[in-house]
């Protein structure tokens, strides 16, 4: 398993992301907040989570649901996956969505979400008059069926 170092600041060490097992390939967030938040069914919620990175360039953080959260209480990441950019400075935060129809409660310490640290390449994009042809050519958005 590759491994980088990111720097890290936390509002307390208890909300230092971390690894459920050792080949997780997300470190799992907290919620760092001080009393539970009730996120009411369709509605939406930015949850800190008590970390600011430094992330090396070169490197992204991408933020992903907890498969639990999602399977058992419809409860996900809305900018799935969420990317952190290099260059940010501020507080990660989650954009949590219930697409449930029950109240969802956060509570302060509560998994919310998972990292991804990952390499990022840059494209140079070149202007040209046409693009190579292929046999799916212009097919898209299921255009190959089902079965």
């Amino acid at each position: 398993m590759m491994k980088t170092k990111i720097k890290i600041i936390t509002k307390d060490k208890k909300y230092t992301p971390i690894y459920a097992t050792i080949d997780s390939a997300g470190a799992d967030l907290f919620a760092a907040i001080e009393e539970s938040e009730f996120l009411e069914p369709k509605k939406i919620a930015l949850i800190p989570c008590g970390i600011f990175l430094e992330i090396p360039k070169g490197f992204e953080v991408q933020i992903r649901p907890r498969s639990g959260l999602s399977y058992k209480n419809q409860i996900t990441v809305l900018n799935t996956p969420g990317t952190i950019d290099s260059d940010y400075r501020g507080e990660i935060k989650v954009i949590l969505i219930n697409h449930s129809d029950k109240t969802f409660e956060v509570q302060p310490m509560m998994k919310i979400a998972q990292m991804i640290v990952a390499p990022v390449y840059q494209a140079e994009f070149e202007n040209v008059k046409e693009l190579v042809q292929t046999i799916r050519g212009e097919g898209g958005f299921g255009h190959t069926g089902t079965h």
